[in-house]
Order: C-alpha cells, then sequence, then structure tokens
C-alpha cells in the first residue's frame, strides 16, 4: 500500500516531487481559490457545477466544463479518502495561488476529521532569485527540503477556516484584518491576502495590479506575449502567484473594455488560455488611445 500521500499545487512541481525518490503519491490540486464562486469548507455539488463554469470562462474554453467538472469531484474524493494514508505531506509555497489553495486544503481535511498532515512552506531556494515557488526548483532541490517538513498544528487548521472564509466570501473587512496580522499560525498568509487585495479594482482606473501591469509593459513598446510576461514578471513582486494563463485572460480583459485599451492581432481574436489552441507567436499586442489620458 502507497503509505504517503504528497499533495501540492502546480503540475512541474507535482512532476519533478515524482521524480525525486521520495516515494509515495503525488497528488496536484487544480484550482484558482483566490476567485471565483464557492461557498467556504467543503463544497456543495452546486458549488462544483458554478466553479466548472467559472474555470471554464477563466480559459476561454480551453477546458471543457465537464473535465474541469470531473477534476473538481475527483480532488475532493481523494480528501475523503486520505485517511487511508499513513502520512500527508503539503508542498506549498508563499504565493497567493498556494496560500489560498493551502487554507482550501486544511480546511476540508478538517471536515473530514483529518487531523494529521505535514506541511512544507518554501519561501526561497539558495541560489534561486526571484524565487517563485515550488515550479522552480529540480528532483534533487524538493527531496532536500523533505526534512523541513513540520506537523500542521490544531492552530493552523482553525486559521485556515478563517482564511478559506474570507477567500470564499470575498469579504473585504475580513480580508483587510488578515493583511494585517501579525505573527498568524500560517505566517505566509499577510502577504498573500495583500497581494489579492491589490487586485480589488482601482477606483479610477477600474484595474486591479497585475492588469495594470499588463498594460504598462504593452504601452512601454511590448508587443508579444513572451515580452509582456517578461516585463510584468520583472515589474511584479515575488512570489509571483499568476502564470500565462492568468495574464492572457487580464490582456484579453483590456482588450474587451469599451472602449477597449488594446487591440489583440493575431490567427484568433483572443490570446488562447491553453497549449494548443493557436501559437502565441503569431500574435501582436499593441495599444489604443484612451481617452482618459488626453
Amino acid at each position: 500500500m502507497t503509505t504517503t500521500l504528497h499533495i501540492t499545487s502546480g503540475d512541474i512541481a507535482g512532476s519533478n516531487l515524482a521524480k525525486c525518490g521520495l516515494g509515495g503519491e503525488v497528488f496536484v490540486w487544480h484550482d484558482i481559490l483566490y476567485d471565483g464562486p464557492r461557498n467556504p469548507g467543503w463544497p456543495t455539488d452546486d458549488t462544483l457545477i458554478a466553479r466548472a463554469w467559472f474555470l471554464g470562462q477563466a480559459t476561454r474554453g480551453g477546458l471543457d466544463r465537464e473535465h474541469i467538472l470531473r477534476t473538481l469531484q475527483n480532488q475532493y474524493r481523494k480528501i475523503a479518502t486520505a485517511t487511508e494514508y499513513e502520512r500527508i505531506v503539503l508542498w506549498f509555497d508563499a504565493c497567493l495561488f498556494d496560500q489560498s489553495m493551502l487554507a482550501h486544503i486544511l480546511t476540508c481535511m478538517l471536515y473530514q476529521g483529518i487531523r494529521q498532515a505535514e506541511l512544507l512552506c518554501v519561501d526561497a531556494f539558495p541560489g534561486i532569485v526571484p524565487f517563485n515557488g515550488l515550479g522552480q526548483l529540480e528532483p534533487g532541490q524538493l527531496a532536500s527540503l523533505y526534512d523541513r517538513r513540520q506537523p500542521v498544528t490544531d492552530e493552523q487548521f482553525h486559521f485556515a477556516e478563517v482564511v478559506d472564509k474570507a477567500f470564499a466570501t470575498q469579504d473585504p473587512m475580513l480580508l483587510a484584518e488578515l493583511s494585517r496580522s501579525i505573527d498568524p499560525p500560517l505566517p505566509w498568509i499577510p502577504a498573500a491576502v495583500s497581494r489579492w487585495l491589490k487586485e480589488q479594482p482601482d477606483p479610477t482606473t477600474g484595474m486591479g495590479r497585475l492588469e495594470a501591469l499588463a498594460l504598462q509593459a504593452i504601452r512601454g513598446g511590448c508587443t508579444t506575449p513572451a515580452e509582456i510576461f517578461s516585463a510584468v514578471a520583472a515589474a511584479d513582486t515575488p512570489p509571483q502567484y499568476w502564470g500565462d494563463i492568468t495574464l492572457w485572460a487580464k490582456i484579453n480583459g483590456l482588450a474587451d473594455r469599451n472602449p477597449p485599451l488594446v487591440r489583440i492581432d493575431g490567427p484568433i481574436s483572443r490570446l488562447p488560455q491553453w497549449e494548443g489552441i493557436a501559437d502565441l507567436q503569431r500574435f501582436r499586442i499593441t495599444s489604443l488611445p484612451n481617452k482618459a489620458d488626453a
């Protein structure tokens, strides 16, 4: 019987974990739990259907909703049966994406009566600057971290419930309170929540930080998706919670504004948010005049 279950947040990190010789089963969780419709804690059937629709929209149809729904259902079945494992090891980094996921998984484990797990939260690694996440680490580097795992405490489990509620309900007062937390049980939460608060629409421009950085890069002369990605990554503060799919969504949003702020020229009208739909190298993005800047 496989006695260890490793849970992590990214396909690259999961693939490298499977190669690092630690043994056990590696399970990769897929969801952007800082955003979109859901209830706190264990999901209802309606919640999973709503999230499948939301994630389908977020990838502009790059993933089939039925496939997304099956993936989500399988994730919660994995948590429900996690008591079959002698050891559960959670591998996450300090970014918004991972911290919202960690809080949710701990909350769901608590719902299932699971109170024994070990946590590896990595916010830096020697020689890797900037450090944005576990996906940057090779199998040997991941293996070198294993002895740093620590048991998840009851205090961390219950604090995770508060964090999960804040992200699920998008309660501005609770989010603000968490962003100001001093010495919280999960010490990476305040910075992660603060980063999410920066994504809330600016009262003047209506843009969050990532969208504003994308527009800044385009107005600065970046015209290809790769150039924009590099410029935004350099301008943002690590750890970087977003990937290409999220950034392309922000650029598409700039093109969908009324009036549009950018024009996208390519084989299809908007940047594809999944591999294989269209060749990203064939797209060019240019800024359009904004009357508000005149």
